[in-house]
């Protein structure tokens, strides 16, 4: 093919090409994560911890399981013990063992013939709780008589002597701050703080899952990441990744929310407790909102010294990221942000809490 020819071919700039999957959504045929549907499926629905911090001393399913139409209950006893590091972790936001670690984290699910039916049996799930101390505001949390959400979160990045809340650290920087600072003709000195907020995408997460007594299991979910999904929650249930099949669907919106497990291990532990049968489990909005993932809040420490034609002398930042009960990556995050800044003096102190 000649040079004009494949120019011509190739050529997209000034274009109107359409959507690979543009006349699928425009004419309602493409299928997003709730429009699944298998046969013999069952429906699910998850009863949520209406408290930040709590201890369960006791949960009663014998009322949900009576209910005519109910096939399984499942609670954090259905899942395998003993994992370690992550993986304990990825199950405890799953679902709660003997403590709940924020508002909306699971407690225990259903999976009945109709999802009216889940939704009725899990409000006869009767559930006990001894109501512990939380805080909300990353400011309080670093205080010295802050209660512990966690005590063993802290990684290998934090400093001997810092309060326990903290889970990552990070302190870095380059360059004479003092000399810097002292060459300023303005110095901007101040606290700012961020409220957390969510992605807010459109769809809610929503999944089919099915896992036969045998361990090997499929999902259809809406997902941004089906390699991370199927890693995530074979690593909860006690299987090989390789046992696991993931299927994408469409996807209404995620911005990274749908890169991670929440609820979705939930669909597969009551599949393999009802027999094998599928089954689907999609979140309301609310639980959206109360049981995934948000950006974090924030409180930020910030003096950046200039000159009058706005030339920066020197800056420095301790920025304190409010990452809950299940923290991400947050104090590298910021590090990073502060190196794309090219001054002469800077430093920078995230803390991920």
């Amino acid at each position: 093919m000649a040079k004009d020819e494949l120019i011509d071919k190739f050529k997209y700039i000034g274009t109107r090409p359409n959507r690979p999957d543009g006349l699928d959504k425009v004419t309602g045929r493409a299928k997003y994560g709730a429009d699944f549907n298998a046969p013999n499926m069952l429906h699910a629905a998850v009863l949520r911890s209406p408290h930040a911090h709590a201890r369960i001393t006791k949960i009663d399913t014998s009322k949900a399981e009576a209910l005519s139409g109910v096939k399984a209950i499942v609670t954090r006893a259905d899942f395998p013990t003993g994992l370690k590091g992550e993986n304990f972790y990825l199950q405890e936001n799953t679902i709660a063992g003997d403590r709940v670690l924020y508002d909306g984290h699971a407690v225990a699910t259903v999976a009945a013939t109709s999802a009216l039916i889940a939704k009725d049996a899990i409000k006869l799930i009767e559930v006990d709780y001894e109501i512990l101390p939380h805080v909300t505001d990353v400011d309080e949390a670093m205080k010295p008589d802050a209660p512990v959400i966690r005590e063993d979160a802290q990684d290998h990045s934090v400093p001997e002597g810092l309060p326990p809340n903290i889970v990552s650290y990070m302190d870095f920087g380059h360059g004479d701050l003092e000399a810097g600072f002292s060459d300023a003709d303005l110095i901007m000195e101040n606290t700012y703080k961020t409220e957390a907020a969510h992605q807010g995408y459109i769809e809610p997460h929503a999944c089919v899952g099915q896992l036969g007594q045998d361990g090997k299991g499929e999902m259809w979910i809406c997902t941004q990441g089906q390699w991370f999904i199927r890693k995530m929650c074979a690593s909860v249930l006690g299987l090989e990744a390789s046992q696991l099949r993931v299927t994408p669907s469409e996807i209404g919106g995620g911005f990274g929310g749908k890169t991670t497990i929440f609820s979705e291990a939930l669909s597969l532990a009551l599949s393999r407790k009802a027999g094998g049968r599928p089954v689907k489990l999609v979140m309301t909005r609310s639980e959206v909102l109360r049981a995934t993932g948000p950006t974090a809040s924030a409180s930020m420490d910030v003096k950046i010294g200039m000159k009058k034609n706005g030339k920066m002398t020197a800056a420095s930042a301790v920025f304190r990221m409010q990452g809950g009960a299940f923290s991400g990556n947050g104090s590298n995050r910021d590090g990073i942000r502060m190196c794309l800044c090219q001054l002469p003096a800077s430093r920078c102190s995230p803390h991920w809490l």
